[in-house]
């Protein structure tokens, strides 16, 4: 019953607080407009002199402004991203393992290896993200991934192909931390986790799309390239093209967004005041980096997002060979990839609405999306191969874990202050998911088909150790929180556009849950 309340207790305080605050905070921006370090929201709040308070109409309406114009590009790059990124386990149906002699455990780590570049990607490409126009970096990020994607169609063996995947996982890194951070500088806290699943879903609902054109393509012949050669060069060359789709149109942030009237962006920064975690800062504070080696949640998010995507090893790799091991056809075993695209790309956004409709329920839809990936799991390890129906069920719906991730990117967004700290809680997340990703595949051998029963028993443990770790966070959050509602000091905004405060700092900062 509490947490039911909890919206209406929020806009009470911010109704409240809201003309002191606001008037506080354009204040001190005025006076310390020019000093270094700063929040760069506060030279626009500085700059203001119109009336300084808004109706909720005017947010609803400027809020559908934003989601017109971001959400589109976030959740298109990401389709493509994850359109590359599945490529291999379609190309495989059509001759690729046999072409570049991919035998023994070279097609597991040829997938395997493609994390091992995100690894060492993420946090130089989110550095460069901080210092530097975040849709610039994005632009050359996607461009350098396209050619690298279609350079793949020019690998004459394994060890190209282990070099191509290398590089396009080390180019493919930056996009997801730049994402997390570009919602979090236009969204409210509550505003974060259905946006992350807005673009986060087109790792589903692309795969909708995918199979169909993989299939055509995959039927080319008598060309001077085999069929796979012509799927990767097709898939790098939209990406290239979208590139400069990104660059002309992408909205970086609220302060330097094209197209906003003086008002329309003082209101797009002035809201985020309840985030109490600043807008944007292109200054690395290396106090707030290491805060977050001494910070648990930072290290509890890395540990989570290693154990969920150890599950996406048979899902990104091995997902339609499963399904051609149960007797289907290569053409149905394409197809029936398209169901379990709908079904995740649907759990992906579901989670995270629920999560925006009902304060305080995000570790446990955490915990719900690590029920599903578990149940399919044992289907897939301890059913008869005769058991099609639910093989197949298990199969379609083992990417639960893909709604319990998106949400987990929300979390972290909205309990981390200070945007140098944001900067690297965003690559670490990513860490621990190319992690999980790097060691996934390699937990599903060759030798142990068609059940892979030791790669399944370890998506049951790591699910199940997720899923747990997500309760000791909500609960390590609730413990903080109500130490500060003893100490006295309440929920407030006064430090909202402080970037030197992070989370751990500004007391008045609270951890959603």
């Amino acid at each position: 019953m509490a947490e039911k309340e909890a919206p209406e207790r929020q806009d009470t305080l911010e109704s409240i607080q809201q003309q002191d605050t606001l008037e506080e905070i354009v204040q001190d921006a005025r006076k310390n407009a020019d000093t270094v370090h700063k929040d760069e929201a506060i030279k626009v709040l500085a700059n203001y002199d119109g009336d300084l308070h808004w109706t909720d109409q005017e947010e609803k309406v400027l809020t559908r402004k934003i989601d017109k114009r971001l959400m589109p590009i976030l959740i298109l790059t990401y389709g493509l991203q994850y359109y590359d990124e599945a490529m291999l386990a379609q190309a495989a149906l059509f001759g690729l393992p046999e072409d570049l002699n991919l035998i023994g455990t070279r097609y597991s780590f040829s997938s395997a290896i493609f994390y091992l570049g995100f690894i060492c990607g993420a946090t130089p490409a989110i550095l460069l993200a901080q210092r530097f126009p975040i849709e610039r970096v994005a632009t050359c990020i996607v461009f350098i991934w396209g050619v690298v994607m279609m350079s793949t169609a020019g690998c004459g063996s394994w060890k190209g192909l282990f070099a191509q995947r290398f590089f396009l996982g080390m180019v493919e890194s930056g996009v997801s931390p730049m994402f997390m951070l570009v919602v979090s500088s236009f969204y409210k806290k509550n505003e974060q986790a259905l946006r992350m699943g807005l673009w986060y879903c087109a790792t589903g609902y692309v795969s909708i799309v995918s199979p169909l054109i993989n299939y055509g393509l995959g039927h080319i012949s008598g060309g001077a390239l085999n069929s796979w050669q012509y799927m990767y060069l097709v898939a790098g060359g939209l990406t290239v093209i979208w590139s400069f789709v990104i660059f002309f149109f992408m909205p970086p942030d609220p302060i330097r967004v094209k197209g906003f009237t003086d008002r329309e962006r003082y209101i797009a920064i002035a809201r985020l005041r309840s985030n109490n975690a600043g807008v944007r800062n292109t200054h690395f504070k290396l106090a707030q980096a290491l805060e977050v080696f001494m910070d648990p949640r930072p290290w509890i998010v890395f540990a989570m997002a290693f154990l969920i995507m150890i599950a996406n090893g048979p899902v990104s790799t091995f997902i339609p060979i499963i399904i051609h091991s149960f007797g289907f056809s290569t053409l149905n075993s394409l197809l029936l990839v398209m169901p379990s695209g709908f079904i995740i790309g649907t759990i992906e956004w579901l989670a995270p609405f629920i999560c925006y409709k009902y304060v305080g329920v995000r570790t446990w839809a955490i915990v719900v999306c690590q029920c599903g990936t578990i149940f399919a799991a044992l289907l897939l390890w301890l059913l008869p191969r005769s058991a099609i129906g639910g093989l197949l069920y298990g199969a379609l719906t083992l990417a639960c874990f893909g709604g319990s991730y998106a949400v987990l990117m929300g979390l972290q967004t909205a309990n981390t202050a200070g945007y140098t700290k944001k900067s690297v809680s965003a690559s670490w997340i990513f860490l621990g998911y190319c992690l999980g990703n790097f060691v996934g595949p390699l937990l599903f051998k060759e030798k142990d088909a068609p059940v892979y029963a030791p790669g399944f028993t370890a998506v049951v443990v790591t699910s199940t150790l997720a899923a747990l770790l997500s309760i000791v966070y909500r609960y390590l959050s609730m413990w903080e929180n109500n130490r500060r509602d003893k100490a006295g000091i309440l929920e407030s905004y006064q430090h909202a556009y402080d970037d030197d405060l992070t989370d751990t700092k500004n007391p008045q900062f609270r951890y959603q849950l």
